[in-house]
């Protein structure tokens, strides 16, 4: 039985699907080489001290002590960031009080890593030090980067990006969420011409689901995105486990392990709320007609409909 709703307050029900907007400016990483071994990340909370703020639904990180103390901890909020899927991450060093050294450099640059963990958002990194600057457009993962000298030259490079597609879907912990998030994937991937991966994000996706909904008990956020050659699935819940359940027991332990064999790279990252993030990215070429899935510049106004299915 469907219901059809138009208000925004329906958004936490049964099953909510719609198109949102993402952008997207310079070319992302993509590895001449694929990894061997996939990546999974587990992330911890990392101790306060870098200062966030949203500007325009960008995710500003605001580092005030030296890059050398402060730089793994800042390389922790921006997989933090991007866990809450803003339009773009940009890292503020313009009041670090010291030059940065060739170690912090190093670890900065390692950043755009995250351009390939999370297609489709750019990074950006605001440093009045031309040296720095230059360390990191040489650096093969700085070069991902987006690097200026300004904070609002960063922030309108961000927001002049053009958008990408993100399909996104919110479901109930039910039984039937997991064959529910397989038919939206299964959906989705057809429409965008990148059926050949389905069984494997189908797979991943039930996977996360399923535990999502065991162990949760809260709503549970889909989204998948496609950018140039990688798709990114995205799996989230909302507050801690349930009283008697663990978080996640399957994902940390098996279900890792059966993610990360059927991806190039995987994580799980905490959220705001007591929840949870977990991601997956998956090889994804371009259709051989050369159409990338979707409009590239969706309007804003367009949405399929919100429906609340029983």
């Amino acid at each position: 039985m469907e219901e059809h709703t138009g208000s925004p307050r329906t958004l936490r029900v049964a099953v909510d699907r719609h198109t949102t907007p993402i952008s997207k400016q310079y070319t992302p990483y993509i590895p001449s080489e694929l990894p061997s071994q996939p990546e999974c990340h587990t992330l911890q909370v990392a101790r306060p001290g870098v200062r966030r703020r949203a500007v325009r639904q960008v995710m500003v990180l605001e580092v005030a002590g030296r890059l050398d103390d402060m730089v793994g901890e800042l390389d922790v909020a921006i997989a933090l960031s991007l866990a809450h899927g803003p339009r773009g991450v940009i890292c503020d060093l313009s009041a670090s009080p010291d030059p940065a050294g060739p170690v912090a450099v190093e670890m900065l640059a390692s950043a755009g890593r995250h351009v390939r963990h999370w297609p489709g958002i750019p990074v950006a990194v605001v440093c009045p030090d031309l040296a720095v600057r230059e360390a990191l457009s040489a650096h093969r993962l700085g070069r991902n980067l987006i690097v200026t000298e300004s904070l609002s030259t960063a922030l309108t490079a961000v927001l002049a990006t053009p958008y990408l597609i993100m399909q996104c879907l919110t479901l109930a912990a039910h039984p039937t969420a997991p064959r529910a998030a397989r038919n939206f994937v299964t959906r989705t991937l057809l429409d965008w011409k990148l059926d050949r991966i389905t069984p494997n994000v189908c797979r991943v996706v039930s996977e996360l689901v399923a535990s999502s909904s065991v162990h949760s008990g809260s709503d549970i956020d889909l989204s998948v995105v496609w950018d140039r050659g990688f798709l990114r699935l995205t799996v989230r819940d909302h507050g801690p486990a349930l009283p008697g359940q663990s978080r996640h027991p399957e994902i940390q332990k098996r279900g890792l392990t059966v993610i990360s064999g059927l991806s190039l790279s995987c994580g799980v990252l905490p959220t705001d709320d007591g929840g949870e993030v977990v991601w997956a990215v998956f090889e994804a070429p371009r259709s051989p007609a050369g159409n990338s899935p979707g409009p590239s510049r969706p309007s804003p106004s367009k949405n399929d409909g919100n429906v609340k299915a029983i």
